[in-house]
């Protein structure tokens, strides 16, 4: 709600709103949809995983919120443009698209094959980019905001992540260039840098055979993991009308690691 210049924060801060959310069946991507839904936005739940999905819809579902559930592979062309106009056909025009879907891992860099790289910058790079690019027509038509989720591997360098932090260092520079391309036309585009988060993305970074365990401590924070919810309420207050004149921005919630 707007009084005069002054934002007033709301609970119901997407009342009336369609969101695109990726990565919806675990994790971040779930809290983020089950935030926005609370918040009163019509929630469009992306996954691969059908499952998890349908676990995030009915969890949804009990809380009143409205919710649908689509399969889709953000790293396919095809499946990402049918899913963005079954949305708005189905949900009405999307005004929010939080990019959470993502992959990770480490591996020395010498056992990197090339198609642990393409997969890596597919999902994590390709597929921000597609959604955008679908969505954006939309976004467009009234405008509206794209959130996109990097890392702090995007900002700061990380041992056994050559293909991790380039794709993440890629949706820093994403978020940029199309914050200045559409700062004049009604979307704002931001990003949230995550460091350690408690999903079950986490199982995927075990430190490989023969790695020095000391690279840890240059991404460990002294606060421990955080919460999908906390990064959640960082992508959420970015898709709001709070941070209305903020574009092109990547804000750390890290627990001070890039500090």
């Amino acid at each position: 709600m707007t009084t005069g210049q002054i934002v007033v924060p709301s609970t119901h801060r997407f009342e009336g709103r369609t969101a695109i959310v990726t990565g919806a069946g675990s994790g971040i991507g779930r809290a983020t949809a089950i935030q926005l839904a609370t918040e009163g936005a019509v929630v469009a739940c992306l996954d691969v995983v059908v499952d998890s999905l349908d676990e995030t819809v009915e969890a949804l579902a009990t809380l009143g919120a409205k919710a649908v559930a689509f399969t889709c592979d953000v790293t396919k062309e095809e499946d990402v443009n049918r899913t963005v106009d079954q949305t708005a056909s189905q949900l009405g025009r999307p005004s929010v698209l939080c990019n959470v879907a993502g992959i990770g891992g480490f591996e020395h860099t010498t056992d990197l094959s090339l198609e642990r790289w393409n997969r890596m910058l597919a999902v994590n790079l390709t597929g921000p980019f597609l959604m955008a690019r679908a969505t954006l027509p939309y976004l467009l038509d009234g405008g509206g905001a794209i959130v996109n989720v990097a890392s702090t591997a995007g900002i700061i360098g990380s041992a056994y992540s050559a293909a991790y932090c380039a794709s993440k260092g890629g949706v820093v520079m994403l978020t940029k260039a199309l914050a200045v391309e559409y700062a004049d036309r009604g979307v704002r585009v931001n990003g949230v840098a995550p460091g350690g988060v408690d999903t079950p993305l986490l199982n995927d970074f075990g430190l490989p055979e023969g790695a020095d365990s000391k690279h840890l401590y240059k991404i460990m924070s002294r606060m421990g993991y955080a919460s999908p919810a906390q990064i959640a309420a960082a992508i959420v207050f970015l898709a709001s009308d709070e941070s209305g004149y903020t574009t092109g921005s990547i804000l750390p919630v890290d627990g001070g690691i890039t500090a």
